[in-house]
């Protein structure tokens, strides 16, 4: 049994080790990808043979505010070189917090052969693996997307009303100071973001990086992540679950939690989040 089965998570194979994507390196079926915060961080040096996927140029339609649609999806996967039969390894910096957006993005066209490197790129860099400037470049594939399926993870403004109004369970992944109506985005940003500050009425506050072990990056046992998300926010596999932060990067973490490690079968992540319920006119907030 390896490290991570032995966390008795729900389904284990959803994440990689380190080791395990040092050993295929040269894996033709395999295809990392870095997906990071910081869009400089790239080029200083990434794992050898990794391609970058940055989220605002890549992940998201350049004039409305969603996401590519099934025909941008299949050219970003022609470019990467990426067929349907390609297991796709995501990681990158901040605890893979855009490492597990790009992720759920992935899953919003089918794209079900996918893994998190479990620790991302401080683990990687804790361990002195090797890191490479070289862009790689790859033939390009023959992929054919599938229309982008919006129902099943993904949550829309008046879902969550709807959701609201049957008293549904929400979790809320922002920091204290922006659930409590403090601040309107993350602290050391800029405080920007929605009119209005405090949350959705009956969230619960769980930060999203509670999930992670502080010193690696690494996911905490399925034992420790039940404590939480079960013991402290009173959740349960049977709930309907919405998840949301500012924009949906951080909660497409505890999406990726609660769905992959603990085995929750309902949870969707609302993407348009603060920045869309904060500025809406009309809509219940606590404070």
């Amino acid at each position: 049994m390896s490290e991570i089965e032995s966390r008795g998570y729900v389904n284990p194979d959803v994440l990689v080790s380190t080791d395990w994507v040092s050993q295929h390196l040269q894996d033709p079926k395999i295809r990392i990808v870095e997906s990071n915060e910081d869009p400089l961080l790239y080029g200083t040096g990434h794992i050898p043979g990794a391609v970058e996927i940055d989220w605002t140029r890549d992940l998201n339609d350049q004039v409305r505010r969603d996401y590519l649609d099934h025909q941008g999806f299949s050219a970003l996967m022609r470019r990467l070189g990426i067929t349907k039969d390609t297991t796709v390894v995501f990681y990158g910096d901040r605890n893979n917090w855009w490492a597990t957006y790009a992720y759920w993005v992935f899953q919003l066209f089918g794209h079900d052969r996918a893994k998190i490197m479990d620790g991302g790129r401080i683990k990687w860099a804790q361990e002195n693996r090797p890191l490479s400037r070289e862009v790689p470049q790859y033939p390009a594939a023959d992929y054919q997307s599938a229309a982008r399926d919006d129902k099943k993870i993904r949550a829309f403004r008046q879902q969550v009303l709807d959701h609201l109004q049957a008293k549904g369970p929400l979790i809320d992944v922002r920091s204290p100071a922006e659930y409590t109506g403090e601040r309107l985005h993350m602290p050391e940003y800029p405080n920007e973001g929605a009119l209005r500050g405090g949350h959705i009425p009956g969230a619960a506050n769980v930060p999203w990086a509670r999930a992670v072990n502080p010193d690696d990056g690494t996911f905490k046992s399925a034992a420790d992540l039940k404590a939480i998300y079960e013991g402290e926010a009173h959740l349960s596999p049977d709930d309907d679950v919405v998840v949301y932060c500012r924009i949906g990067e951080r909660s497409s973490h505890t999406w990726f939690v609660l769905t992959h490690l603990l085995g929750y079968p309902r949870v969707r992540n609302y993407d348009g989040s603060w920045t869309e319920w904060g500025n809406l006119v009309g809509v219940p907030i606590e404070r």
